[in-house]
């Protein structure tokens, strides 16, 4: 490495070439309080809890603490801050009569079971650092705080403003940015840190769908996920009836599924569980829901019409049995989660993520739930509960073309395509935005023998090395929007 003007210059070999990174040389010098600071964030538990709900903090006291914290450092590092009233927070660097914008958020998923390290302590192994929200968002979103710091510091004059905008709602609905939108100021394009590199240019749509009402069920209670957009890694139910043959059932059922459950016999009758694979809605093939196991047991084993029904219309992630299934242009397959079950004295509500394609017919869908509800003579009732349409940016825009430079100039990597995702982020949000890293393609985990989890799953952990090059290219592509 050399000294040259304010940077330094960091000479790296990819695929046989040596070039040299502005940015990259610089984080280099921003490790060590990178590491500290993402620490301090990832130890403060940022789930959403309406019961806390007050002025000042609309999604209780953890979303509240982790936008303060954020805030604060803004504040350390001289720049000017925002906090719009606990919806979501902003930190402001330069002038100009335009603005770019950075978009990440600071609330988090459910912990989940199953870890093996701690997930508020950023514990850093093998050259990975674990926690919850590593991945999705406070790591991505610190890296975009760190971007931000080494323009600063390293005086770079940019024509436009800079504003790094923090949400506090964004695994629940993102009803934090619906407020921002109406209450702050909506910069004229910019990236979200919340995704996959080279670039999201599309992302589908996503509709909630609630089946509810009264059911005919010899399930007693059942209440299996916290939100919509997890495949329900581990569920249990209650049944009031339980003998040898049905234990001989269940235990068949496990083993010619390949799953791992257990049956705790009760007073007042038989609780059931069965352990899935938690991931991603955007991605239900790669988890197993649990939820959908028990129902296909229960209807099977006891001939209970209402959860083989409920089975039957919702066990292909696909939406097959419903006549759902489409393949788009863009951006792949329509894709269904069931994400939340709940079944208590005879009334049930079942909550169902669907992300779609932006050439899918929202009206179809519904008429697919409706029609294959009615021919089952099924018991619950059909909701829409809410639609968030699709993101599209036209992938030979200004912005597009231009962070997608950057990134190849910061990898050499010339052969993936810029995409379209089913996961949803802050950019269907606000007008002219894109997702944007910091996950790269060319990550495995071959290096270390732990286990890796990704976005919402048990012992999410991220490269430490893969955050620091976001940080640079970050920089980099700030600095290319702004001039």
């Amino acid at each position: 490495m050399k000294k040259v003007a304010a940077y330094t210059y960091f000479y790296v070999r990819i695929n046989k070439e040596v070039i040299y990174l502005k940015w990259l040389g610089e984080t280099q010098k921003y490790k060590d309080d990178f590491i500290r600071d993402l620490r301090g964030l990832l130890a403060i538990p940022s789930l959403r809890n309406d019961a806390e709900k007050k002025e000042g903090a609309p999604f209780g006291n953890g979303p509240k603490e982790a936008l303060d914290y954020m805030l604060r450092l803004g504040e350390r590092e001289g720049f000017k801050t925002k906090n719009i009233d606990g919806y979501a927070g902003v930190i402001e660097y330069g002038e100009g009569e335009e603005s770019i914008g950075v978009l990440g958020h600071l609330d988090i998923v459910p912990i989940g079971e199953g870890w093996t390290k701690d997930p508020f302590k950023g514990e850093i192994i093998d050259g990975y650092m674990f926690g919850r929200g590593t991945g999705d968002d406070k790591g991505p979103g610190m890296a975009g705080f760190y971007a931000l710091k080494m323009l600063h510091d390293n005086h770079v004059k940019l024509n436009k403003k800079i504003m790094l905008i923090y949400g506090c709602d964004e695994e629940s609905g993102m009803e934090c940015m619906d407020y921002y939108v109406k209450h702050g100021e909506v910069p004229k394009m910019g990236f979200v840190p919340d995704a996959n590199f080279p670039l999201i240019y599309g992302e589908k749509g996503g509709l909630h769908i609630v089946l509810k009402g009264n059911a005919n069920t010899v399930i007693t209670s059942m209440h299996a996920g916290e939100r919509p957009n997890i495949v329900i890694g581990r569920a249990s139910l209650k049944l009031a009836h339980w003998d040898d043959q049905k234990k001989e059932l269940f235990d068949f059922y496990l083993r010619s599924h390949q799953l791992k459950g257990n049956a705790e016999v009760q007073k007042d009758g038989v609780v059931l569980m069965i352990e899935g694979v938690f991931t991603h809605a955007a991605t239900p093939y790669n988890g197993v829901n649990a939820a959908l196991h028990l129902l296909n047991f229960v209807g099977q084993a006891y001939h209970d019409k209402f959860a083989a029904d409920t089975y039957e219309m919702l066990r292909d992630w696909q939406g097959k049995p419903l006549g759902i299934d489409m393949e788009g242009a863009y951006m792949g397959f329509l894709t269904m989660n069931t994400g939340i079950v709940n079944i208590e004295n005879g009334q049930a509500d079942i909550t169902i993520d669907i992300r779609y394609p932006n050439d899918a017919d929202v009206e179809k869908i519904a008429n697919g739930f409706k029609n294959k509800m009615a021919e089952l003579n099924y018991d619950l009732d059909f909701v829409l509960e809410s639609d968030s349409k699709p993101l599209f940016v036209d992938p030979k825009s200004e912005l597009v073309t231009k962070l997608e430079k950057v990134y190849r100039e910061y990898t050499k990597d010339d052969f993936t395509p810029i995409m379209t995702m089913g996961g949803g982020t802050y950019a269907r949000k606000l007008p002219n935005f894109v997702a944007y890293g910091p996950e790269f393609p060319t990550t495995t985990h071959d290096d270390t023998d732990l286990f890796i989890g990704g976005p919402h799953q048990k012992d999410e952990a991220v490269k430490i090395d893969d955050l620091i090059m976001a940080i640079a290219i970050y920089a980099a592509a700030i600095e290319e929007l702004a001039q």
